[in-house]
């Protein structure tokens, strides 16, 4: 008899005990989801919600204030998530809020983010329907990441061959490193410039000499010299070689000079023409590029073996795949 009250003394306080988790749970679970509360219904549109599902966490300014009621594709591009906003919060939020959806940490559910904006507007009522902003994800910064692999692939292996001629001594660029004798060469034109501007002007001066020492009256160059077609046309003659000798000596020195300079060191077609090694520095700078651009390709694919990322690499393939089937079979067709 005392076994069997024993018995039914256990039972009750099992039937409560579980009773109050039960109500407890029940208290917690519509806590979270405020089912006990007045909410507001809010909506807004987006392009891509990227996973988030019925019941995810809506957030304003990183405080839970609703949950995610239902989610509809009105169009290809649009879809309508319906939002239960708690009251209390509602008054606090204007119609300028902004809407993104984001993951509760690193790997966590989606949950939706309400962002407050600077400026004056009115708080927000039951039916509304809020701005929204898309943010960039794992899938756009893959595919952005894999084009940049590749135009840096292709920058390198151009690189590489522009260095390779020019160390060949291919091309312009290529001949003024390589070739060590053109300054000398071009230092002996200018000298021979320079002598041959000299003997001209050494030349008008005798011719001057010779000018001025005539009779103009008696001879015969005196007379066609009278003459003021021919004797204008002479002067004109004298004065424009005497010009030409001026800018011949300027040319010259000027040409002299930077030849001075290009042998002492200074300017960057010294550098160029001289610098042995800056070809072996620029090559040496495209192989570090190669070299992080084949580091580039096993990280990526080291991440194609990842688990996070292992099934967005198997649906890119999957999808290749079939885009090769629907090739082959319009090809037939």
């Amino acid at each position: 008899m005392q076994k069997s009250a024993s018995q039914k003394i256990r039972l009750g306080m099992f039937v409560i005990l579980g009773t109050a988790l039960f109500v407890s749970a029940l208290y917690i679970i519509g806590n979270r989801q405020n089912l006990f509360g007045r909410d507001l219904e809010l909506h807004a549109v987006f392009t891509n919600v990227n996973g988030l599902q019925l019941g995810n966490n809506v957030r304003y300014s990183g405080i839970n204030v609703g949950t995610v009621k239902g989610i509809e594709m009105t169009g290809q591009s649009r879809i309508v998530v319906s939002m239960l906003i708690e009251e209390k919060i509602a008054s606090r939020v204007n119609t300028n809020a902004v809407a993104t959806i984001g993951s509760d940490g690193l790997v966590g559910s989606m949950l939706i983010n309400i962002l407050p904006q600077e400026g004056t507007a009115v708080p927000i009522k039951s039916g509304d329907t809020i701005q929204t902003y898309t943010k960039i994800g794992a899938n756009d910064i893959l595919s952005t990441l894999s084009v940049t692999n590749e135009n840096a692939a292709i920058l390198t292996s151009d690189l590489l061959k522009i260095t390779t001629k020019i160390i060949d001594g291919k091309g312009t660029v290529g001949m003024l490193i390589n070739d060590t004798i053109m300054a000398q060469d071009l230092k002996q034109s200018i000298n021979q410039l320079k002598r041959a501007s000299t003997n001209a002007n050494n030349t008008i001066s005798r011719l001057s000499e010779i000018i001025e020492s005539m009779n103009f009256t008696e001879s015969t160059a005196g007379v066609l010299l009278n003459d003021t077609v021919a004797g204008n046309k002479m002067k004109d003659i004298i004065e424009n070689l005497d010009i030409s000798s001026e800018n011949i000596v300027q040319l010259s020195e000027n040409l002299e000079q930077y030849m001075g300079e290009i042998q002492e060191g200074e300017g960057a077609l010294n550098y160029l023409i001289k610098d042995e090694a800056f070809a072996q520095n620029m090559d040496s700078t495209l192989q570090n590029i190669k070299e992080s651009s084949r580091r580039l390709n096993e990280n990526m694919e080291a991440l194609k073996h990842n688990f996070l990322f292992r099934g967005y690499f198997k649906k890119l393939e999957r999808q290749r795949k079939k885009e090769i089937r629907d090739s082959i079979k319009k090809a037939k067709s």
